[in-house]
C-alpha cells in the first residue's frame, strides 16, 4: 500500500519531479482516469436509456392514445437526463471544494463508491415497464454522483503536476474521462442484447416497436444498462482506496480518515438536496428551467455555507474569494459554452437523431432511419479524444486564449449547419437523404467543444494563482455542466414545438458573445493577461 498522506510536494522543482514526484502524479492521475471515465458513463447513461423506453413499452404514468400524450410523454423522456444534468453540476458546486476538506485519495474513493447507488437502482427499477416516472426521476438525480465527480477529479489532479505541465495532464485527465460518454454508448446497445448477468439481472423485455433489424418481440435486457457497470466501479473504488494518495498541499488540514469521509459526505448531502430540489420544481412545479437554475445554485451554496461545521465553513470561505475575482466569471462564462455544449450534446444527441430522422410527419416510424443505437457514441468520443490535444496545442504555442477563440468560431459554424440540415430534413418524407451532412456537421461540434474544452482549462493555470486554480477549476466546471440539463431541456421543448433548430439558433448566440469574452480579456494585444 502507498503512503496516504504526501506532507512534501514540490513539482516545480525539477529534480523533485523527476526523482520522485512524476512517479506518483502520473499514478494518481492514470486511477483518476478510470474514476472518472466510469462517472461520466453512470452520469449521461440516461440520454442512452431513454431511447429504448418508449420502443420497449415503459409507460412513465401517461396514456398512449392521442398524439398530444405522445408529446407529453416524449418530454418525460427528455426531461430524464435533463435531471442528471441538472444533479451533476450542483453536486459539482461541493465538490469544487472537497480537495482542499477531505483529500484527493479520500474524495475520489468515496464518490466512486457512491456511483453504485445509481448503477443497482437503474437495474432494478429498468427490469419493470410500469416503474413510475418519479423512480426514474430519482435515480436520475442520484445519477449526478458522476457529474459531480469531474470537479474534485480536475481539481485533485491540478496539484499533482507543474505549472508547465498543466494543459497536457488536465487534458488527459478530462479527455479520457470525458470518453466514459462514448463508452457508455458504445456498450449499453451491446449488453442489453443478451441475459449477460443470468437471472440475478432479470428476464429480458420483449420489443413492442421495431427497433432497426429487431422486430417487434425481441427481447431487450435494458437492465444491463445499469447492472454492467457494478464490478468496474467496485474494481475502480479499491485501486483509489489503495493506490492513490492526499497532498498536504492541497488539504493543509488533513486528520483522521474517518472525520474526512465524514465531512465529504456531508457537503454531498447538501449538494443533493439542492439537486432534488430542482428537480422538483421542474417535474412538479414545472417552473421555467432560468427559475429552476439559479434557485438550485444558490439553495447548494446556503446549504453549505450555514449548515457546515466551523471548520469545513472556514476552510469554504477561504475558497470562496474566488467569487471576488472577475476572471472568475468570465472563465466560467467561456467555459460553459465548451465543457456545457459538449456534455449537453452528449445528453441530447441519441434522442435528437432519433426526433429529427426516426419519425415521418404525423408520428410514422421512418424504416430508413439512422440507428441511434449504432452512431450516438462517436460525436463524444471524438470530443473527448481531442481534449487532451485542446490542451498540449494551448501548451505548444503558449495561449489557451487563441485555441479558444478558433474552436468557437467552428463552434458557430457548425451550430448554424447543424440547424439548416435540421430544417430540411424535417421538410421532407425522406428526412435520411440530409443525415450525412447533419452528422458530419456534429461532428465538428463535438471535435470544436473538445478542443476548447482543454484550452479554456489550460488558460486558468495562467490567469490563478496556485490556490486559486484548484477552486476555479472545480467552480467553472460546476455551472458548465448546468449543460448537460439545459440542452436537453431546450431541444425537448423546441422539438415538442416543432422546432429543433431553435435551440441552436440560441446557443450560436451564446458562442458569438463567448468569442468576443475572449478576446476582450485574454486574446487582444492589451488585454495584460496571456494565457
Amino acid at each position: 500500500m502507498t503512503q496516504i498522506n504526501i506532507q512534501s510536494w514540490n513539482v516545480e522543482d525539477m529534480k523533485f519531479w523527476d526523482q520522485s514526484g512524476k512517479g506518483v502524479a502520473f499514478r494518481n492521475l492514470w486511477i483518476s482516469i478510470s474514476s472518472l471515465l466510469q462517472s461520466f458513463s453512470i452520469w449521461i447513461m440516461w440520454g442512452m436509456i431513454i431511447v429504448q423506453m418508449k420502443k420497449l413499452g415503459f409507460t412513465l404514468g401517461v396514456p398512449h392514445q392521442s398524439p398530444e400524450d405522445l408529446k407529453i410523454y416524449n418530454e418525460l423522456l427528455w426531461t430524464l437526463p435533463a435531471i442528471a444534468g441538472l444533479a451533476g453540476a450542483t453536486l459539482r458546486i461541493p465538490n469544487s471544494f472537497l480537495i482542499a476538506i477531505g483529500g484527493g485519495r479520500n474524495v475520489i474513493f468515496l464518490s466512486t463508491l457512491l456511483l453504485l447507488i445509481p448503477a443497482v437502482g437503474a437495474g432494478m427499477a429498468l427490469q419493470n415497464i410500469t416503474t413510475s416516472y418519479a423512480v426514474f426521476a430519482i435515480l436520475a438525480v442520484l445519477s449526478g454522483f458522476g457529474g459531480g465527480n469531474f470537479a474534485s477529479s480536475m481539481s485533485n489532479i491540478s496539484f499533482f503536476f507543474p505549472k508547465r505541465m498543466q494543459g497536457t495532464a488536465l487534458g488527459l485527465n478530462a479527455g479520457l474521462g470525458n470518453l466514459g460518454v462514448s463508452v457508455m454508448q458504445f456498450v449499453i446497445p451491446v449488453v442489453i442484447t443478451f441475459g449477460l448477468f443470468g437471472s440475478f439481472a432479470g428476464a429480458g423485455l420483449p420489443l413492442v416497436e421495431a427497433d432497426g433489424a429487431k422486430a417487434v418481440g425481441t427481447l431487450v435486457f435494458i437492465q444491463n444498462a445499469g447492472w454492467v457497470w457494478v464490478p468496474f466501479l467496485l474494481i475502480s473504488a479499491l485501486a483509489a482506496f489503495f493506490g492513490m494518495n492526499n497532498l498536504k498541499t492541497a488539504t493543509p488540514e488533513l486528520g483522521n480518515s474517518l472525520v474526512e469521509f465524514a465531512k465529504i459526505a456531508l457537503l454531498l448531502l447538501f449538494g443533493l438536496i439542492a439537486a432534488g430540489i430542482g428537480a422538483y420544481l421542474l417535474t412538479v412545479l414545472k417552473l421555467n428551467i432560468w427559475i429552476v437554475l439559479p434557485v438550485t445554485i444558490l439553495t447548494a451554496l446556503f446549504l453549505m455555507n450555514t449548515f457546515s461545521p466551523q471548520a469545513v465553513k472556514q476552510n469554504l470561505q477561504r475558497q470562496f474569494v474566488i467569487f471576488k475575482n472577475h476572471h472568475n466569471w468570465v472563465m466560467t462564462i467561456l467555459y460553459v459554452m465548451t465543457f456545457g455544449s459538449y456534455i449537453g450534446y452528449c445528453a441530447s444527441f441519441p434522442k435528437l437523431i432519433q426526433d429529427v430522422f426516426g419519425y415521418l410527419p404525423g408520428g410514422v416510424v421512418n424504416p430508413n432511419a439512422p440507428n441511434p443505437m449504432v452512431w450516438a457514441f462517436i460525436g463524444p468520443m471524438v470530443g473527448a479524444l481531442i481534449r487532451p490535444v485542446g490542451g498540449w496545442l494551448a501548451d505548444k504555442i503558449n495561449s489557451g486564449s487563441k485555441v479558444t477563440a478558433w474552436s468557437t468560431l467552428a463552434q458557430v459554424v457548425a451550430a448554424l449547419g447543424v440547424a439548416y440540415f435540421i430544417v430540411k430534413a424535417k421538410s421532407l418524407g425522406t428526412p435520411e437523404v440530409y443525415w450525412w451532412p447533419f452528422f458530419a456537421l456534429f461532428m465538428i461540434l463535438f471535435l470544436a467543444t473538445g478542443v476548447g474544452n482543454g484550452s479554456t482549462f489550460r488558460s486558468v493555470a495562467y490567469i490563478f494563482p496556485k490556490e486559486q486554480a484548484g477552486p476555479v477549476l472545480g467552480w467553472i466546471s460546476a455551472i458548465a455542466a448546468y449543460g448537460a440539463f439545459i440542452i436537453p431541456i431546450v431541444f425537448g421543448q423546441q422539438i415538442k414545438a416543432g422546432h429543433a433548430e431553435y435551440a441552436l439558433y440560441g446557443f450560436t448566440v451564446y458562442y458569438v458573445i463567448c468569442l468576443v469574452l475572449n478576446w476582450y480579456y485574454y486574446d487582444r494585444k492589451n488585454s495584460g493577461i496571456q494565457c
